[in-house]
Order: structure tokens, then sequence, then C-alpha cells
């Protein structure tokens, strides 16, 4: 079986370590520990892995955020992997800070990165693994805190955090999203 796991952020240095790019850094997480290589293609950053039965097209849209689902839709097609079959990974400011929440479909929650992949595909019906970045920020402060970095006490929690994220991914591609949302929601 193949499966398509998207990490959504933004590219460029500016976006790196910023709480908005925390799917790229999932998707980093899980790459490095297949020890995989990235390679530019078309549409995004592309990585090949398989776990079992399972082959990976691992992908970090090269289009921005906000323009995510131009990058889904291609590699989808390109691969022919099933929408069933794919899992994107994502942040979440309604989520306190490294709450995971893991979802078979459902609406963007403001998400303009989820908006897009809805808006281009025209379904809300696949796999998403959200990562809470809390909303510890003022009114009208959303953008900053979201395009901000991340705190001194926060860069201490993500690596345990990461690790985690790294097991949804081969439990989804092994095991279903059913059986992943019962081992991971709430960790």
């Amino acid at each position: 079986m193949k499966y398509l796991i998207v990490g959504l952020g933004n590219i460029g240095d500016e976006y790196a370590a910023t709480r908005h790019n925390i799917g790229f850094m999932m998707l980093d997480a899980f790459a490095n520990a297949q020890n995989v290589q990235w390679a530019d293609k078309r549409y995004g950053f592309v990585a090949k892995c398989r776990v079992k039965n399972a082959e990976m097209v691992l992908l970090k849209p090269s289009t921005y955020m906000n323009l995510s689902g131009n990058a889904v839709r291609y590699w989808l097609q390109q691969e022919k992997i099933p929408m069933e079959n794919m899992l994107v990974l994502v942040d979440d400011l309604n989520l306190p800070f490294g709450t995971i929440r893991i979802r078979k479909q459902g609406r963007n929650g403001g998400h303009n990165g989820l908006g897009n992949i809805q808006s281009v595909l025209g379904t809300e019906n696949y796999a998403r693994v959200r990562f809470g970045i809390g909303n510890n920020f003022t009114r009208g402060a959303q953008c900053n805190f979201v395009l901000g970095k991340w705190t001194d006490e926060e860069q201490k929690l993500l690596p345990e955090r990461l690790k985690l994220t790294s097991e949804i991914i081969p439990s989804f591609c092994l095991q279903g999203i059913d059986r992943t949302m019962n081992l991971y929601n709430g960790k």
C-alpha cells in the first residue's frame, strides 16, 4: 500500500522554527528517524520510505501554507494514492501546546492550509494530525503568535512531542486511522 504524508508549513529560513511550521517539523522528525533524504521536486520537497509493507511518499509543499492544495492534489495524482491513504500534519492554535488530536475528516477550523486543501480537493474527508501550539496571545496578535518562534520551555518539550508524532505516521499506515486515533488522541 502507498501513502501520502503531508507536513504543512512555509518554506524559507524566516519560517523554519515557527509554530506554524510544526507540520514540517513533524515530518522532518519522522524522515530523520527513517534516515531518508529530501529531494526538491515539483510543488515541494519529497522523500520516500518504506515501513514494513507501507510505502510512504513524504511531502513538504513549497507552495506556502495557504496554497498547499495544489501540491497535495499533484502528488496524490502523480503517485496514484487514494485519498483515504493521505495524512496531513498541521498546527492547531485551538489546542494547548503539545496536545495531539487525530481526525479522519472534518472542517478546517480556520486553518488556511487545510482550507486550501479542502477547496482544491473538494472534500473534508482526509485524515489529519493536529499538533496544539496553544493560543497564548493578545487580541489581534494571532498572526504574530502563529508565525512566532517557540518559547524556551516549548523548545525543551518539542523533542519528546516530535518523537510521539513520529510513531503516529507508521501507525496510520499499518494499523489504520481508527486504531491510531484510539492509541494516540489526547497523549
